[in-house]
């Protein structure tokens, strides 16, 4: 049975949503009520997922998303709140969230992003487990694993985004990466908005790889991207 931390300070709907998780989906649920009470079920307890309510007493969803993701880089985390602003949208993904609802919103709807997220985050690591974990990129050492990247004796750490897209740059080294295929597989959706998230992670991988000269991540016009090593 997987089990799902959730943390929403309306207390009828947090029920609600928790009997019908339990009883619709066959999850074991457990309910916190404000972001202080998840941290700390989440650091007593594994879980499969998070739902986390962005407006909230003591410790907001984004700040405990953040601090779970810093605990946790893989677990996936599902922001619910009822702003729609693009603003928020963009806090949520650049926080290491795996998707957004906007409330108000079926409990039906809800029930199906959790399977869909879930299933991708199953099949994604059959497939990464027949994958290399490491990766040297000329003279950077690539630790997918532990998410950090080892140059002249430094570390440098990834958000979970930001390893993940290295990944994909990595596995097509010296070919290209297209735009689609990047944001479908990290971002599930190639939509404007995503695709400008996406241009925020590759200045940083930029940044984060500018110290060895034969290394050089390239636009390729109209296609996607390019991790060149020459």
């Amino acid at each position: 049975m997987k089990k799902i931390l959730l943390v929403e300070d309306d207390p009828n709907l947090g029920l609600l949503l928790q009997d019908y998780l339990q009883i619709k989906g066959n999850f074991e649920v457990v309910l916190c009520t404000d972001g202080e009470e998840g941290l700390k079920a989440f650091g007593k307890q594994q879980f499969d997922i998070c739902i986390l309510d962005v407006m909230m007493p003591k410790k907001d969803g984004f700040t405990l998303g953040k601090e779970i993701r810093q605990s946790d880089p893989h677990v996936p985390i599902i922001f619910a709140t009822a702003k729609s602003m693009m603003e928020d949208k963009a806090s949520a993904y650049d926080l290491g969230g795996d998707d957004y609802i906007t409330k108000p919103f079926r409990i039906e709807e809800l029930l199906l992003r959790i399977n869909a997220l879930l299933k991708r985050v199953s099949s994604a690591q059959t497939v990464q487990e027949e994958e290399p974990k490491q990766f040297e990129i000329g003279d950077y050492i690539f630790d997918y694993t532990t998410q950090l990247v080892h140059f002249n004796g430094s570390q440098q750490k990834l958000s979970t985004k930001e390893a993940e897209l290295l990944r994909l740059l990595c596995l097509k080294k010296n070919s290209v990466l297209t735009r689609e295929e990047a944001l479908i597989h990290i971002w599930h959706d190639d939509n404007y908005f995503n695709g400008r998230s996406m241009d925020v992670f590759l200045s940083k991988l930029r940044k984060y790889l500018k110290e060895d000269p034969k290394v050089e991540i390239i636009n390729v016009h109209g296609k996607g991207y390019k991790l060149v090593v020459n």
